[in-house]
């Protein structure tokens, strides 16, 4: 299993593992089924109150499986992004608190699903970053729309369009994450962040807040179905497809001109 999904000590918490350290977590499609059955079994369990999201070894995920998805149709494509998005939006949708606990690298893909979350604890190893200008892909699976709302238009230009990463301390001051402490008491202080809500505040009117926080982030999303399908139809492009290569290589792509979308 790519996924685990543990019971806490305390029946009120669930554990989602990303369990796929070998390859720094990424996510390719079968895993991001295992993920979402995860959390919509979380999410159906009245006794569980708050979904700690963490990943296995000393990385959270470095994001898309490039491999998988450099030589997919558009089809496949469409196909994969509906299914990370199906988890992006039961992130958002669930009356649950979800907590990301963080260490290690964070990038692409992985930093929007920690965007998603309600609560971000960090380790000081932590990494966060949106690099897929670099392999010709886009953040639009809510990198670009949530990220302004969360560390300002600016600040996500600035991530977006040099690729850089972010430091915890850097990612603390941006306001990406709530909390940083040290690796190995990541895990920990993610418990006592979930327990702090759920022992304090009412579920009933938690779901309420939540809902109402979400409409912000409804009116970022309008745009989804578009970035979906056009970011479905870059990952068929040759330019995505030697990019992908070049990072996965370890080599350097030269500066490229824009000659369109072309499919190869």
């Amino acid at each position: 299993m790519k996924v685990k999904l543990e019971r806490d000590e305390d029946e009120r918490i669930a554990w989602v593992r990303l369990n796929y350290p070998e390859r720094l977590n990424v996510l390719h499609l079968e895993m991001l089924k295992e993920l979402h059955g995860a959390l919509v079994e979380a999410d159906r369990d009245d006794r569980v109150c708050a979904v700690i999201i963490t990943g296995e070894g000393n990385v959270f995920s470095a994001g898309a499986d490039l491999k998988e998805i450099m030589g997919q149709s558009f089809e496949d494509g469409l196909r994969w992004l509906k299914a990370y998005w199906n988890i992006l939006e039961l992130v958002r949708e669930t009356g649950k608190l979800v907590v990301a606990a963080v260490k290690g690298p964070c990038v692409a893909g992985g930093n929007e699903l920690v965007v998603m979350c309600d609560l971000v604890v960090a380790g000081k190893s932590a990494r966060f970053g949106q690099p897929e200008l670099l392999v010709g892909s886009t953040a639009m699976g809510g990198g670009v729309q949530m990220l302004p709302l969360i560390i300002g238009e600016k600040r996500a230009r600035e991530l977006l369009f040099t690729a850089r990463t972010l430091s915890a301390e850097e990612a603390y001051k941006f306001g990406l994450v709530n909390r940083v402490v040290e690796d190995g008491e990541v895990e920990s202080e993610a418990r006592r962040l979930a327990l702090e809500v759920i022992d304090r505040t009412s579920p009933q009117a938690f779901r309420v807040v939540k809902s109402c926080l979400k409409f912000w982030t409804d009116l970022a999303m309008l745009n989804w179905q578009l970035a979906r399908d056009v970011t479905a139809m870059i990952w068929t492009s040759g330019e995505f497809r030697q990019r992908s290569k070049n990072f996965l290589e370890k080599k350097k792509t030269p500066p490229q001109k824009f000659t369109g979308i072309t499919p190869k």
